[in-house]
C-alpha cells in the first residue's frame, strides 16, 4: 500500500505542498491504488491508452466480438504507444472461443531471416547480437491479426484499423506515461525516426499533438492489400530493401514465408483454478514453475509483500529464469519438453534449492535435463462470452530503431533474444523463432465436464503484465494477491512489487514497507527502490456470473471501460 495512502485528510492536505521534494517513483505511487474495478454487463476493454480503450468498446457497442475489438485497439496502440508496439512487432494470444467453449492460442512471432547464421555474426566480429538493422527477424504481428479475424473475427483486418488510420492522419494528444517512454535516444541513430517521430528534434511533451501520416499511409496499405503487404507484398519490399542497405538479414521470401501458428496452450493448477500460458517460444512457462514450486508453501500464513512471503517469490523466480536460459526457445528445437519441465520430479528438484533463511547468491544452475520474455497488453470480453488476452511488442523502446522511410513504424530488435552460445535451443540460426518475453495468460475454473487436464473447463480470467523481464514474475505477484489474498481485480493490481534482476539483486516499488527491505537484506537480498515504470503495466477481466469485472494498472496511462 502506497505509504501516502492511509494518511488522515489533513497530513495528506499537508503532504501535497511538500512533494516537489519527494522522488518521481513516490509521487506516481501516491496515485497508485484507489480505483475501483469496472463492473458491465455486456462487454469490457481495459489497454494501456484511453484513445485504445474506446475503440474497442466502439466495436462491441456497434456489434462486434472480442476479436474484432482486440485487434481493432492494438492498432490504434501502435499509432498512439509507438515506441511500445505495432506492426514492426510481434504478437501472441491466447482467447476464449464461446463457440467453441475452448481455449486457443496464437504465437505469431517472427522468425530470423535466412540470412542471419551465427558464422556471420562471427565474421562481422560478434560476441552477441547488437540492436539495429541486424536484430531485425520477421514482423509477425500483421499476420498475427490476421489471423485472429478470419478465424474468430466478424469484421476485416481492413475495417479493423480504420480508428488508427483517423488518429494517425489527424492526429492526438500526447499521454503522460506515453511521453517519458517516448524520450529516447536511438530516435536520433535512424533518419527514418528522426523523420517520424520527434518534433523539431524533440520528442512530443504530455498532452503535445503528434500526428504520423506516414502510418496512416502504411495503414491504408493494409486496408487496400491486407496482411500480404507486408508478407512479399509493397511494405515488406521496403523493409527488405532498407534492412539490406544497414546489413540486416532478412529477404523478401523470409517475409513471404511468415505464418502464424494456432499451438495448444500449456497449464498448471493452482489454488483451485488452472493458469494457462503460451508454450516455449516464450517465457509463459516461468509463471508456470514458479506456482507451482510456491504452491507447497502456506503463502498466506507469510503474509502478503511480507520479507518470507518476498523471498520465497524471488528465490523461485531465479530458478524458474535459469531454466528459460537453457531450455526454452524455438518449439522446434527444445530438448526439455514443457511437460517435463513441469513434472512432479522436475519441480520438486527445483524447490529442494529454495533455501528459506538465505538469498540465492551469483547465477542460479538451471535444472537437470532429464529426458530419455518493450509491450504493450490488452484484453476484451464480448456479450457471448469471448475473452481475448492479447500481447504485442517491439522488444526494446522503438525495437531496433530502424524505421524505414516513409512507412511511419519502428521495426522490432527481437533477434535480440536469440543467443550466441552453440548447442542451446536459443542459440540464434536462420528461421528460428527467438525467445521471446510476450505472454498473454489466462485462468479457468473447474465445470461440471472438467478433466484433470482443463479440458471441459469455463473461462474465468484473462490477464498480462507488459514489461519484458517482469512479465513472468509479474503474473505470479498478480495470480498470488488474487488467488491466494482473495484481493479484488484491481487492488491485486495495485499492490507493490518487486522485481529480480540478476544474482542478488532485486528492485522494489516504494510501496514495500522500509521494514520488509531490511528483511530482505538480512536474508542476503541487495535491494533497492525504483521507479514503477520498471514493475510493467497490467490489464485484467475477471467473468462473473452475469457480465464482468475489468481492472486497469494505474502505473500506466490506460484505463478499463465496458457497456
Amino acid at each position: 500500500m502506497s505509504r501516502l495512502r492511509a494518511l488522515p485528510l489533513a497530513l495528506a492536505l499537508s503532504a501535497v505542498a511538500i512533494l516537489p521534494t519527494i522522488s518521481a517513483a513516490q509521487q506516481r505511487t501516491a496515485t497508485m491504488a484507489g480505483r475501483s474495478p469496472v463492473y458491465a454487463p455486456n462487454g469490457v476493454a481495459a489497454t494501456s491508452q484511453p484513445l485504445a480503450t474506446s475503440a474497442a468498446i466502439a466495436v462491441l457497442e456497434r456489434g462486434g466480438n472480442a476479436f474484432d475489438a482486440a485487434v481493432t485497439a492494438a492498432a490504434v496502440l501502435a499509432v498512439v504507444e509507438p515506441m511500445m508496439t505495432g506492426i514492426g512487432g510481434d504478437m501472441f494470444a491466447l482467447a476464449w472461443s464461446a463457440k467453441e467453449k475452448r481455449l486457443v492460442a496464437l504465437n505469431a512471432s517472427g522468425r530470423a531471416g535466412s540470412l542471419m547464421t551465427r558464422e556471420e555474426l562471427v565474421k562481422r566480429g560478434r560476441t552477441r547480437i547488437q540492436r539495429g538493422a541486424e536484430s531485425v527477424t520477421v514482423p509477425g504481428a500483421l499476420g498475427g491479426w490476421d489471423a485472429l479475424l478470419k478465424k474468430y473475427g466478424t469484421i476485416t483486418l481492413a475495417q479493423a484499423v480504420q480508428p488508427a488510420i483517423g488518429y494517425a492522419e489527424n492526429g492526438f494528444p500526447v499521454t503522460p506515461v506515453i511521453a517519458g517512454d517516448w524520450n529516447q535516444p536511438i530516435l536520433s541513430r535512424d533518419d527514418g525516426a528522426k523523420e517520424t517521430f520527434l518534433i523539431e528534434g524533440q520528442p512530443p511533451k504530455s498532452g503535445q499533438w503528434f500526428k504520423n501520416p506516414d502510418l496512416a499511409a502504411s495503414l491504408r496499405l493494409v486496408a487496400k492489400e491486407g496482411a500480404a503487404t507486408m508478407y512479399g507484398g509493397t511494405l515488406g519490399q521496403k523493409i527488405v530493401a532498407r534492412l539490406h542497405d544497414l546489413g540486416g538479414f532478412l529477404t523478401i521470401e523470409d517475409m513471404r514465408k511468415n505464418q502464424p501458428t494456432w499451438v495448444t496452450p500449456i497449464s498448471v493448477p493452482f489454488k483451485g483454478y488452472r493458469v494457462w500460458e503460451l508454450p516455449p517460444n516464450n517465457q509463459g512457462i516461468a509463471t508456470l514453475e514458479m506456482l507451482r514450486m510456491l504452491d507447497s508453501y502456506d503463502l498466506k500464513a507469510m503474509g502478503q509483500n511480507s520479507a518470507a512471503y518476498l523471498h520465497h517469490l524471488i528465490e523461485a523466480k531465479k530458478l524458474a529464469y535459469a531454466d528459460l536460459t537453457k531450455y526454452v526457445g524455438d518449439p522446434d528445437h527444445l530438448t526439455l519438453p514443457p511437460a517435463k519441465m513441469l513434472s512432479d520430479e522436475f519441480i520438486n528438484e527445483r524447490r529442494s534449492h529454495i533455501d528459506e533463511k538465505h538469498a540465492a547468491q551469483g547465477q542460479v544452475e538451471p535444472g537437470p535435463e532429464r529426458t530419455a520474455s518493450e509491450t504493450i497488453y490488452l484484453t476484451v470480453a464480448d456479450k457471448d462470452g469471448n475473452m481475448v488476452s492479447f500481447i504485442n511488442s517491439l522488444f526494446d523502446e522503438f525495437g531496433s530503431g530502424v524505421v524505414v522511410p516513409g512507412t511511419g513504424f519502428a521495426l522490432q530488435d527481437r533477434g535480440l533474444g536469440f543467443t550466441m552460445q552453440e548447442g542451446l535451443p536459443n542459440t540464434v540460426a536462420p528461421g528460428k523463432r527467438p525467445f521471446h518475453t510476450l505472454i498473454p495468460g489466462f485462468v479457468t475454473k473447474p465445470g461440471p465436464t472438467s478433466a484433470p487436464d482443463g479440458t471441459g473447463d469455463e473461462p474465468f480470467m484473462s490477464f498480462g503484465l507488459m514489461g519484458g523481464a517482469m512479465q513472468a514474475q509479474g503474473h505470479a505477484q498478480f495470480l498470488i494477491n488474487l488467488l491466494v489474498f482473495g484481493m479484488d481485480l484491481q487492488e491485486a493490481m495495485d499492490q507493490g512489487r518487486f522485481r529480480h534482476m540478476d544474482a542478488a539483486r532485486v528492485i522494489v516499488e516504494p510501496a514495500i514497507p522500509d521494514d520488509v527491505i531490511a528483511g530482505l537484506k538480512a536474508l542476503g537480498h541487495e535491494v533497492s527502490i525504483a521507479r514503477p515504470s520498471q514493475f510493467g503495466g497490467s490489464q485484467a477481466i475477471l467473468k462473473l456470473a452475469h457480465g464482468y469485472a475489468a481492472a486497469s494498472d494505474p502505473r500506466k496511462d490506460g484505463h478499463a471501460a465496458g457497456y
